[in-house]
């Protein structure tokens, strides 16, 4: 995908898209003009959040495809809104095989340009990914865009190209997520996985250090290597660092991502349904090697650490059991009660490991972790747990404006008691009631006071259908959110 700023003409491309407010609903060129108020008077079309319909008009002496996508009323629009008409417009698009379209940026008194702009290149950048490079006739299609339109003049331009510049970085980065989420478990291993970050790190700017059994082993990880030790493929704790301030170089953001490259539930066994899209259940480390790639090549002024324990959790001989008893980094003893409750075992040591290691001021855990919350959110709303309520605010003010939905459940010192256990400081599940909250303050008995977010991505980072922008498989979320509360952060300590 190439998207320039009138890189060529409205006239040179094989299709326009034009998006139109319901109040607004005309445009400058004659007979388009002429064919969509047609369309009004017969009720087909008023522009309307969600309406598309494409057509065949004249340009000078040859004929171009157009496509019509609805704003609904301007007083209400946002970025969201935006997004999704525009990716709405490139699938048709794709649907009529062209490969070289301009696009009308929406002139519109609500929401900045720069924001309207990174909002377009967002919706085309992200409708228009696929996945099909296992598919023996799949053919890479090679998409150009040059945005247009009385939105831009010159006072603005020079923003309005640093919008699509950063639009443009975000897609890239939410593009390594996805990529990384749907690639097969016999393609993306601990191993593989390590490897894929090295070369994003070299890449977009940063370091990236992979640390292997043995140095796991020494530095008391034991809750990871109980989940990790069936397998063959042996575990990584991969480390990525970002200092983009070194003049404050001791505050560290710290980021943990689930890395559990394939989860068969272990002793603990999924159903066979429940097996086939466990690839995906590294999609917390995937989001946080995307939100740094973005992060690092923007230079943010802010210093900035992932980590990620990845490993499978898989049944052998030697595999951990319902029932047993072990440590953890921390320090804390933990009493399985289900080997399917895996991934808050690896995030503990994870989240214990940034914050003592790497001196983390604050922690934001990223995890595919409890179907319990795609069941009370569905697949548009990543839970968050938090033990600090100005952090969330943070967060959601930034999830507001990509458009990626979050919501804080609460922590009731009632819940907390759910995950005491008789016989250990603690037990790796609190049953079936409040399944998601009580998963996420089982992470919170390690994040030793520090500010810290717990985002449950079991919903959002994977799609069975298609949603607005996202085909289905990997979705990419929550990169850009994480991106933009990262950027605001570093924006307020300039």
């Amino acid at each position: 995908m190439d998207i320039t700023l009138k890189g060529f003409t409205c006239q040179e491309a094989d299709l326009v898209i034009i998006p139109l407010f319901e109040e607004k609903a005309e445009v400058h060129h004659e007979e388009t003009n002429n064919y969509i108020q047609s369309m009004k008077s017969k009720g087909q079309f008023k522009g309307a959040k969600g309406e598309i319909f494409s057509f065949i008009r004249k340009t000078n002496s040859s004929l171009q495809d157009a496509v019509i996508v609805g704003l609904g009323k301007e007083k209400e629009l946002n970025e969201e809104v935006v997004r999704v008409a525009l990716a709405s417009g490139v699938k048709k698009a794709k649907e009529l095989k062209c490969k070289k379209i301009f696009v009308r940026l929406p002139l519109n008194e609500e929401i900045s340009p720069y924001d309207t702009t990174r909002a377009v290149v967002e919706g085309l950048g992200l409708g228009c990914y696929s996945f099909d490079k296992y598919k023996s006739d799949s053919k890479t299609e090679c998409l150009t865009f040059s945005i247009g339109g009385s939105l831009i003049n010159e006072e603005n331009s020079s923003q309005i190209k640093e919008a699509l510049e950063e639009g443009s970085l975000l897609v890239e980065a939410t593009i390594i997520a996805r990529d990384l989420v749907n690639e097969p478990s016999n393609v993306i291993y601990p191993e593989t996985l390590a490897k894929a970050a090295k070369e994003v790190g070299e890449k977009y700017g940063f370091e990236v250090e992979v640390k292997e059994e043995k140095e796991i082993k020494a530095l008391g990880m034991e809750a990871f290597l109980q989940v990790a030790k069936a397998s063959v493929n042996k575990p990584r704790l991969i480390v990525m660092r970002y200092f983009g301030n070194k003049e404050d170089k001791d505050n560290i953001f710290g980021l943990v991502g689930k890395g559990l490259t394939y989860d068969s539930g272990g002793y603990s066994i999924k159903p066979n349904d429940g097996m086939v899209t466990m690839k995906s259940d590294m999609g917390g480390s995937a989001a946080v090697i995307g939100a740094l790639a973005a992060i690092s090549k923007s230079k943010l002024k802010i210093n900035v650490v992932g980590v990620v324990a990845a490993c499978e959790n898989l049944i052998s001989g030697d595999a951990y059991k319902p029932g047993e008893i072990i440590g953890s980094m921390a320090g804390k003893k933990i009493e399985v009660l289900n080997t399917d409750a895996e991934g808050r075992l690896t995030l503990a040591d994870a989240v214990t490991y940034i914050i003592r290691e790497e001196k983390a001021k604050e922690v934001i855990d990223l995890a595919t972790l409890t179907g319990a919350a795609l069941v009370a959110l569905g697949g548009t709303t990543t839970a968050v747990i938090t033990n600090n309520q100005e952090f969330y605010k943070e967060l959601e003010e930034a999830s507001k404006y990509t458009g990626e939905r979050v919501w804080n459940l609460p922590s009731f010192p009632e819940y907390k008691k759910l995950i005491k256990s008789d016989i250990a400081d603690l037990k790796n599940t609190g049953g079936r009631m409040a399944g998601t909250i009580t998963a996420g303050l089982f992470i919170g008995e390690f994040v030793e006071d520090k500010p810290w977010l717990h985002m449950d991505i079991a919903g959002t980072a994977w799609c069975d259908s298609p949603r607005e922008y996202s085909p289905k498989g990997g979705t990419g979320e929550p990169v850009r959110t994480i991106y933009e509360l990262i950027k605001r952060r570093s924006t307020e300590k300039k």
